[in-house]
């Protein structure tokens, strides 16, 4: 039987919510009947487990983490709890779940690293350069030593976690992919986005503050000229290795 994955959506926009889940399964090769989807600011996770899944993909969200507790809603306390809980968990068990972008936040933050805005990214394509361990990592040794992805976050880790592999950054962001334990990893750009994805995805949040709005059209220019395909291939290696582990142990 093949292995089970789940993808966590944190979006809030109903707009966002197909067209993510869409592109996470198109990137990692999983079809809908190998990939549950959970929208968690809709169901709560509750005391939900990673185990029964070979691994788990945490989403995106206009939620930010260095949003004062007195201003979030309880939508986002309750979201921020559940994806907490969900990382303690992939922790203590050493289980596959891949953070990206929001949730690297979620992440960094019960690792006790520090999450600011120093380092956010307007929405657009960015170089990312691996580390040295990063060109060993299983997760990203096939990738170029440099690569474009797509980001757009007001926020990102300041202060990587004691115990953490720092496996790539950007001139702009120096934590863009970390690994916690052996399984547990998290990215700060997109990994599950084409060109063509990140563009809709723009539209939906043209007022969100990722970029200015008026900018829109250069903005589709912009990433519509550049090739974004390392991204996609990380995603599915992270697959791989979650279904490799999980037929091992069967």
């Amino acid at each position: 039987m093949s292995a089970r994955f789940l993808f966590v959506s944190a979006r809030p926009e109903i707009e966002a919510v197909a067209p993510e889940y869409a592109s996470v399964r198109r990137a990692s090769g999983l079809d809908a009947d190998r990939l549950d989807h959970v929208r968690v600011d809709v169901d709560r996770l509750g005391d939900l487990a990673p185990q029964p899944y070979a691994g788990v993909i945490v989403g995106g969200s206009p939620f930010n983490v260095t949003t004062p507790d007195e201003r979030k809603s309880a939508v986002q306390r309750r979201v921020e709890a559940d994806l907490a809980r969900l990382a303690e968990r992939a922790l203590a068990a050493d289980h596959p779940v891949l953070f990206t972008c929001y949730g690297i936040g979620v992440l960094t933050r019960v690792l006790g690293g520090t999450v600011d805005t120093v380092h956010g990214e307007q929405a657009s394509a960015v170089e990312i350069t691996l580390t040295d361990e990063g060109r060993t990592d299983p997760l990203t040794a096939g990738l170029p030593a440099s690569f474009d992805a797509l980001v757009g976050h007001k926020e990102a880790t300041g202060r990587l976690p004691d115990g953490a592999v720092l496996l790539a950054g950007s001139p702009g962001c120096p934590v863009q992919v970390y690994r916690a334990g052996t399984h547990v990893y998290a990215t700060q750009f997109h990994p599950e986005v084409s060109t063509d994805d990140f563009i809709a995805r723009a539209r939906v949040y043209r007022h969100h503050g990722y970029f200015p709005p008026h900018e829109l059209d250069l903005l589709v220019q912009r990433v519509g000229a550049a090739s974004v395909t390392e991204p996609r291939r990380m995603l599915r290696r992270f697959v791989e290795l979650a279904e490799a582990r999980s037929l091992a142990a069967v």
